[in-house]
């Protein structure tokens, strides 16, 4: 079944890659010559360039029954000198007659007067069995009938088997692609490899151009011991194979978020998520002053997370004490002093019998933090500046001085030097607070490290709330990563919050997100060089805005419209009217 049903010609079986020796050559050197070729004869060339003979393993051998040192024997006392050639059109079956008739096992074959290639017994063999069309034919229409996959090669690499489902998955004909080279037509085939290593192969694979695959079983075929070809059958498993790849995707993407989350979680600053360049920035800024005494002072708007960067780096400087953080707008004006510096036994009415220990005590060694600075009232502030200054308290009702050693990190999301200005401010506890100053980017100014927050939050929403792990359409992340975010991550967290809980499938969509956040994302800046010519401003704010809802949608016109807010069919209308290309991906 390994031929290919037509009477071949020698030109199209002979090997032209013989081995031409000269008569002087030495047996021995040439038996390790075949060995090393895998080959059976050499052609012996005088010095004219004619072929005088031919040395085959046979004569060899012959030579070796009669001579005990045959291998330092010259090729010339044991080549065969009556040489018979055969023209590269001669048919198979006629040069296999010949050497019948003749009792040889090589014939040359010549084209203008030059040995261009051999055929031997190993060609007639592989390529010439009786009836082989009548079987051919048979075989044939047998497996055309199979739904699955079935090619043949035979050792060569020749297609000598191609079904109906192989032409149809390839788009190649059988007579096409039947008697031609495998590699001409398909690339890096498993059924090629096994002709190299000659062992069974099997495995899922896609084919190449398409979203198609298929489980592939490619088997070598031995005759009587002698490898003959590679059988390889295909069962198309497409849909099986497309669920495998969306698991397999799903799982390396979690898998991906948990070590991102671990690395993380693995540093002094776990509760920093993101990699932007801003973020990056401060993290640095952050860690050559961490184990300095250096008041820092945390510039960033609301949610920017500024205390969590003051543990980051109180945790970072390994300092002994305590970490307390001290919200300076939720202390009553009244009890401030209590907070900061204790009191004593009986200082006031309803005081604690044992007295209590303030702020600067409680951190000793450690870090306190002063959140909203700008809420501290001016007695408080020179108070707190004599603190920072002598190193020293005392408590509300006692007499003894208490050194304290805590470091101070104050933040806040209002411009100090505008009150300062206001008398509402001192200016010189600003500067004594202010020795390093952090600035935290708002969120809207490290939109990449949107994605990495958002899906921190829908894991830890998840498992909070008992959930399985929500996926997120990129379409419903394009639109998050527009939007301003005011509130920051704390805004963002809260987004994430009411998605997760108000979810109705296992991936949030666009349908999902609140309508703020989506009109926001609507808006165009129109820019200081727009028209005034309403016509053509009309024109430009509609061509923008189906620009950007394309790109949100990665090309997707269903959703694209209902973002958009019109019919699809409006949508088509007006890509076409003002030539807009479709940005899908």
């Amino acid at each position: 079944m390994f031929s290919i049903p037509n009477i071949k010609k020698a030109k199209q079986v002979m090997n032209n890659k013989f081995i031409i020796l000269k008569k002087d050559n030495k047996v021995g050197t040439t038996i390790d010559l075949l060995m090393k070729s895998n080959e059976r004869e050499v052609i012996i060339e005088g010095d004219d360039g004619k072929i005088e003979g031919i040395v085959s393993l046979t004569d060899i051998s012959h030579a070796s029954k009669n001579n005990k040192n045959y291998k330092e024997m010259m090729l010339c006392e044991v080549m065969a000198k009556d040489i018979i050639y055969a023209n590269k059109e001669v048919r198979l079956d006629e040069c296999r007659d010949i050497m019948i008739k003749n009792n040889i096992g090589i014939l040359p074959v010549l084209e203008n007067g030059k040995i261009i290639g051999v055929i031997n017994q190993k060609h007639i063999r592989d390529f010439l069995y009786m009836e082989v069309e009548n079987y051919g034919v048979k075989i044939e229409c047998i497996i055309g009938q199979i739904k699955e996959g079935i090619c043949a090669l035979n050792k060569d690499g020749t297609v000598v088997l191609w079904n109906k489902f192989m032409e149809e998955r390839y788009d190649i004909s059988a007579e096409k692609i039947l008697g031609d080279k495998i590699d001409n037509h398909l690339k890096d085939t498993i059924s090629y490899g096994v002709l190299a290593t000659k062992q069974r192969e099997s495995g899922v694979y896609q084919v190449k151009g398409k979203e198609v695959y298929a489980v592939v079983d490619a088997n070598p075929m031995f005759i009587n011991s002698e490898f003959v070809g590679v059988v390889c059958t295909e069962v198309d498993v497409t849909e099986v194979k497309k669920l495998s790849q969306k698991l397999r995707n799903t799982e390396s993407k979690l898998r991906y978020l948990e070590d991102e989350v671990k690395n993380l979680s693995n540093t002094t600053f776990k509760n920093i998520i993101g990699k932007s360049y801003k973020l990056e920035k401060a993290k640095e800024k952050v860690k050559k002053v961490a184990n300095t005494t250096s008041s820092i002072f945390i510039f960033g708007e609301s949610g920017t997370g500024k205390e969590g960067f003051a543990r980051a780096i109180h945790d970072y400087s390994n300092r002994q004490g305590k970490f307390i953080p001290v919200n300076c707008s939720a202390i009553p004006s009244e009890l401030f002093e209590s907070e900061f510096f204790g009191y004593e036994s009986g200082s006031f009415t309803g005081a604690n019998k044992n007295g209590k220990k303030g702020i600067f005590e409680l951190s000793e060694k450690g870090t306190i933090f002063l959140d909203e600075i700008a809420d501290l009232p001016l007695s408080m502030q020179a108070k707190l500046l004599r603190v920072l200054e002598e190193k020293e308290i005392r408590r509300i009702g006692g007499e003894k001085i208490i050194n304290v050693n805590s470091r101070i990190i104050s933040a806040t999301n209002k411009n100090l030097l505008e009150l300062i200005k206001q008398d509402k401010f001192r200016e010189d506890l600003y500067y004594r607070l202010n020795v390093v100053q952090i600035d935290l980017p708002p969120l809207r100014e490290r939109k990449e490290d949107i994605p990495i927050l958002v899906h921190k939050f829908i894991q830890e929403i998840c498992k909070q709330n008992g959930k399985e792990t929500l996926d997120i359409s990129k379409e419903t992340m394009k639109v998050l990563q527009m939007y301003s975010w005011k509130g920051n991550i704390r805004e963002l967290k809260n987004t994430m919050e009411n998605l997760v809980i108000l979810s109705r499938g296992d991936t949030i969509e666009i349908d999902d997100i609140p309508e703020y956040i989506l009109e926001s994302s609507k808006k165009i800046d129109l820019g200081e060089d727009y028209t005034m010519d309403l016509n053509k401003a009309i024109v430009k704010v509609e061509v923008n805005a189906i620009k950007k809802a394309l790109s949100i949608t990665n090309g997707n016109k269903a959703k694209a419209s209902k973002i958009l807010n019109i019919p699809r069919t409006t949508l088509y209308y007006k890509m076409e009217q003002y030539k807009i290309q479709n940005v899908e991906k």
